[in-house]
């Protein structure tokens, strides 16, 4: 067998998929409600130009699970609870764009060199430590799935409860504020439930690309549509098929899963990028050229 056929077979490994499907059926379940969660936030952090927040609340996710792991509790609730923290010191600190980034390039180090510290610490398998860096989800066991999919039903009930009046603060704030609608309460708000949608996208493809399913989907679907119904909509669609399509293609390698999910979300913004393009082409082709202008008649 030569090196590209090595690779391959690394990659794509597909003997016994049938037999395999069997014990991923926590992680589907899972892979869809993350899905789920990472679209709809994803909506409001682009809208609200957070991205960066992000990286930087993963930073303490990953944090809070690598001293869970130390102490030997529960991981995803070491997860949540520096997210959590991570949150609410950004929305804290954060009132204005640049005191925001100023607070999560802070965090970020410190969030990251603690992680560092308490992996360095933890005696057990190398495979725990790794996970927590690229994602795990293959293998998920029934607690773990209780805990994940009860945190994405209180992320999805608290977005039900502020959809519209955080979708007009984040379209128009100064609006809004006007209006009385409590603006700084919502952006609070708003960075915990983003802080609870990082730690479960933390479990799927670890804290290092947790961008790929937050950012990445809604990304992509701005550049197809600015529907107020239809973007949403169509950030979860994208987020679900990066999920599932990565479980099910990392299922038969002996890679980690995140790899998979980030190239299949890439993709998807690739295609809906280009989508945009061509379509933005033909409408220009069909417009109607302008009138010319009238010849000025001689003297």
């Amino acid at each position: 067998m030569n090196l590209a056929d090595g690779v391959w077979h690394q990659l794509f490994a597909y003997d016994h998929y049938g037999e395999l499907l069997g014990l991923v059926r926590n992680s589907l379940i899972v892979g869809a409600a993350l899905g789920l969660v990472g679209g709809l936030v994803g909506v409001f952090v682009v809208m609200r130009d957070l991205p960066f927040a992000v990286h930087g609340i993963s930073e303490l996710s990953f944090a809070g699970a690598s001293a869970a792991l130390l102490l030997g509790v529960n991981v995803v609730a070491g997860s949540l609870l520096g997210s959590l923290l991570a949150a609410a010191g950004i929305g804290l600190l954060g009132a204005r764009a640049r005191h925001r980034n100023s607070a999560i390039g802070i965090l970020m180090p410190f969030g990251l060199g603690l992680g560092v510290l308490f992996l360095a610490l933890y005696k057990g398998r190398a495979a725990n430590k790794f996970g927590l860096l690229t994602g795990q989800i293959v293998a998920v066991d029934t607690p773990r799935t209780a805990w994940l999919l009860g945190t994405s039903a209180v992320v999805l009930l608290a977005l039900a409860v502020v959809w519209r009046p955080l979708t007009f603060a984040s379209a128009d704030p100064e609006v809004a504020e006007a209006r009385g609608l409590p603006v700084r309460f919502l952006s609070l708000g708003f960075m915990l439930i983003l802080g609870l949608a990082v730690a479960l996208s933390v479990q799927v493809v670890g804290a290092l690309l947790v961008l790929t399913l937050i950012v990445t989907p809604a990304a992509a679907a701005t550049r197809l549509t600015s529907s107020p119904v239809l973007l949403p909509l169509l950030s979860v669609a994208f987020a679900v098929v990066s999920v599932e399509g990565g479980i099910l293609l990392a299922l038969g390698s002996s890679v980690p899963i995140s790899p998979y999910v980030t190239t299949l979300s890439f993709a998807i913004y690739v295609c809906c990028h280009l989508g945009a393009r061509l379509r933005t082409g033909a409408r220009r082709r069909a417009a109607p050229a302008p009138p010319a202008a009238p010849v000025a008649a001689g003297r």
